[in-house]
């Protein structure tokens, strides 16, 4: 009786291994489902600016499937936030959600330090353009990888025109420095490197333009 106890508890126990070397990777990320990169949680948004970004996303969502543009996903800065804090967004049309969030500076409109927030769109004026941008071609530019933006409303279509592009610099940090600021551009959207490789994983597999919007409200 101990024998057969013995052997059935050997069966049970090779049947399990068994299993856990055929499903080692299932396995595994049940197991440290923490420390599996593909189990990380979505950024904590704070529920104001959720409800901003929930309603700008579901009008640009609109605004694509009218012009043809990408519906899977769009890009957003909110440029009332400050330059410390995240404020460039990845966010996901489909899940209705933010899965990426980093730092974004802003234009200093040709003075040393651009203190008080204001925008252009003249050639040459050097602030940041509110409104939407279709985003198009990459390219390697001054900074490196870059993606030329075309503006599609009347407070920003000098954008191609002023060489307004996304791009990265490295003096902007990959983490929020809030309350400090970050440096300013010339009027580009400009990301830290790191982030704007992740950006450019999105854009590039979209198989349609994608959006961008630069609002402050």
């Amino acid at each position: 009786m101990k024998k057969a106890l013995l052997l059935a508890g050997g069966i049970i126990l090779a049947s399990v291994l068994l299993f856990c070397v055929l499903h080692y990777q299932q396995t595994a990320n049940y197991l440290f489902r923490n420390r599996n990169p593909e189990a990380k949680r979505p950024p904590v948004v704070d529920v104001s600016l959720r409800s901003v970004l929930d309603r700008r996303a579901a009008k640009l969502l609109g605004y694509a499937r009218r012009h043809g543009y990408d519906t899977a996903v769009v890009l957003m800065a909110d440029m009332r936030l400050p330059s410390g804090s995240n404020r460039f967004f990845v966010y996901d049309l489909q899940k209705k959600r933010v899965i990426q969030q980093s730092l974004v500076a802003h234009g200093r409109c040709n003075e040393t330090v651009q203190i008080s927030r204001r925008y252009g769109n003249e050639v040459g004026c050097g602030c940041t353009s509110l409104g939407r941008y279709m985003i198009g071609a990459p390219y390697q530019g001054k900074f490196g990888l870059a993606y030329k933006l075309y503006g599609l409303d009347s407070t920003n279509n000098n954008a191609f025109e002023r060489f307004v592009v996304l791009h990265a610099h490295e003096c902007v940090p990959s983490g929020e420095v809030a309350p400090y600021p970050i440096c300013q551009s010339d009027g580009c959207p400009t990301l830290a490197p790191s982030f704007l490789k992740k950006v450019a994983v999105v854009i590039d597999k979209a198989t349609r333009p994608v959006l961008l919007e630069i609002f402050d409200e």
